[in-house]
């Protein structure tokens, strides 16, 4: 399992770096443009905060895979992990919209990598809580 953990957390801080590209990516300098200040502000805050706990995570699992693994606050944080990535999966399917991805070669690809990827991640943390 400790191989899963260094995978899943080079991934997930590989993931945490993408976000870098998203306001340039999804145009958000015109396409937030009609937002008032404080909802532009908070989606540009948010989704700095939420790379940085996105590349925490994936620092967590790449500097303490042992300890996650063996030691009872470890599986205690490797269950909310799983918790977590199961609600993402979740969103996947039933908050985000088709539309956005249907009939979309690129975004259609995009959303299988990151549902097998979701998948990926609340199998392996949930496999390491119930072994243990």
């Amino acid at each position: 399992m400790q191989i899963h953990i260094y995978i899943i957390g080079t991934l997930l801080m590989v993931l945490a770096l993408v976000h870098i590209i998203f306001p340039k990516y999804f145009n958000w300098k015109i396409e937030l443009q009609t937002l008032a200040l404080i909802n532009r502000q908070m989606m540009t805050t948010h989704t700095f905060f939420i790379a940085l706990t996105v590349f925490l995570m994936g620092l967590l699992c790449v500097t303490s895979a042992t300890e996650l693994i063996e030691t009872t606050l470890g599986n205690k944080v490797v269950l909310g992990l799983a918790i977590f990535w199961t609600f993402r999966l979740f969103f996947q399917f039933f908050v985000y919209s088709k539309k956005l991805w249907k009939g979309k070669k690129f975004e259609t690809i995009i959303h299988i990598i990151f549902s097998v990827f979701w998948v990926y991640l609340s199998t392996i943390f949930f496999t390491i809580y119930f072994n243990n």
